[in-house]
């Protein structure tokens, strides 16, 4: 039986409206995505060791590994310096994201390039990118083995950039870098590690937009990184 939320998503799809599943906030489980999920994983993950920016572009583009790349539009690789202090980590891209090639775009996209130019960085200063490098359909939330096929080129993209702190931005990306399922309300607040790498996990713009009264804590968020930062620069 079709339930009065999915009839909503699928009327605003229909209209070419994005639809995001909601961030930080308890999604009922779907027995079957799991079992999707692992039927779907492969065997093991391609090597992405020793590629640089451009190789690593190119593995991008051309990756098959999981699902995705048959509705994907385009892959979205990430954007921004590449030798930055600040690495800003979402989890998948969404549809306009899809269309441009480029993460955190639209709404959500604009008012994190406000948060970011609030402690003085911005778009040319930091590197962004997502957990997932194609966008999942109706942008829910990534699958276990579509994540894991996705992890080594986020990996290598976090040697080549080195950054001084990574910024997890929402729950699925703060629980998957730091495979737990610890609430971000809990995650957030407090500093930690991602490999050598500090992490500060905070929320997701899109959330903010509904929630905009969660914007004072993300502004706290901002500020923790920046002084994680500026301690672990030379």
């Amino acid at each position: 039986m079709i339930q009065p939320e999915q009839q909503r998503r699928a009327y605003l799809e229909a209209l070419g409206i994005d639809v995001w599943v909601p961030r930080d906030e308890p999604e009922p489980e779907v027995a079957a995505e799991t079992a999707d999920a692992a039927a779907a994983e492969p065997s093991a993950p391609p090597v992405r060791d020793g590629l640089d920016w451009a190789a690593l572009r190119d593995a991008v583009s051309g990756c098959t590994q999981c699902v995705l790349h048959e509705t994907r539009t385009q892959t979205v690789f990430g954007v921004g310096n590449e030798n930055a202090d600040w690495m800003i980590i979402g989890e998948a891209p969404g549809a306009e994201e899809d269309r441009r090639g480029e993460p955190f775009v639209g709404r959500a996209g604009k008012l994190l390039d406000e948060m970011l130019r609030a402690v003085g960085q911005g778009r040319d200063k930091v590197f962004i990118a997502n957990i997932l490098k194609c966008r999942p359909p109706n942008n829910r939330d990534p699958k276990p083995g579509e994540s894991a096929q996705c992890r080594g080129y986020l990996e290598r993209q976090i040697e080549l950039v080195q950054p001084s702190v990574i910024l997890a931005v929402g729950r699925i990306a703060a629980q998957l870098l730091l495979d737990t399922d610890t609430p971000v309300g809990r995650l957030r607040g407090k500093p930690h590690q991602l490999g050598s790498t500090p992490l500060v996990v905070t929320y997701h713009p899109a959330y903010l937009l509904r929630s905009p009264s969660q914007k004072r804590k993300s502004w706290q968020d901002l500020c923790l990184a920046r002084r994680v930062a500026a301690e672990a620069s030379p």
